[in-house]
């Protein structure tokens, strides 16, 4: 199986890095968008693809700009799409209108946290947050800062998760980082109001 994955890279890499960056650029960016909107597609194996196609840099810089692009884009969908017509069929005192209600009151610095979690299904906060009355600003700031470790998380440890989860000090680099990403979450929902 590794020796597949590897042959199925070195030959992406061959086509779309090598011969054309563009077709690789769009390859990644668009794999990562629609693994936002389709849950079933293995964000992992992308920005690790990603980071292994493009190096730690662009691949991280191309992975966390596609994937708040696709989760923003999921976002409005259900916002704009599904979001009223729920609100227009479902009893105000029902089980599913009292969560929405949740989860458009959700501290920023919880959602930010929720976000920045590798394990968290992307695709069901995103689905939350536009079925919700969340803000979209304070939703599109929490993935901002949220999906920082969770793509260096699968970008830099998701290549060789395995081994990372018995090396102490990746583990203790991943808890730095949520701890940051929360104090960073909790000054800038201070700043611009996001609570």
């Amino acid at each position: 199986m590794e020796a597949t994955i590897h042959n199925l890279l070195e030959a992406i890499q061959t086509f779309a890095v090598h011969s054309n960056p563009l077709i690789g650029i769009m390859l990644g960016v668009g794999l990562i968008i629609l693994e936002s909107m389709i849950p079933v597609l293995p964000l992992a194996l992308f920005i690790a693809m990603n980071t292994i196609l493009f190096g730690n840099f662009w691949g991280f810089i191309i992975s966390w700009v596609s994937t708040i692009c696709g989760c923003m884009l999921s976002f409005y969908i259900f916002r704009k799409g599904i979001s009223s017509f729920l609100y227009k069929k479902l009893p105000e005192d029902g089980h599913i209108l009292q969560f929405m209600r949740r989860i458009t009151e959700i501290p920023f610095a919880d959602l930010v946290v929720i976000t920045a979690m590798p394990f968290t299904p992307a695709f069901s906060v995103n689905i939350a947050g536009g079925l919700s009355k969340i803000n979209p600003r304070k939703f599109l700031a929490a993935i901002i800062i949220g999906k920082l470790p969770m793509v260096y998380f699968w970008g830099f440890i998701g290549t060789t998760f395995l081994e990372s989860l018995g090396d102490p000090i990746i583990l203790i680099r991943i808890a730095v980082m949520l701890l940051i990403v929360y104090i960073i979450s909790k000054i800038v929902s201070k700043k611009f109001n996001l609570e």
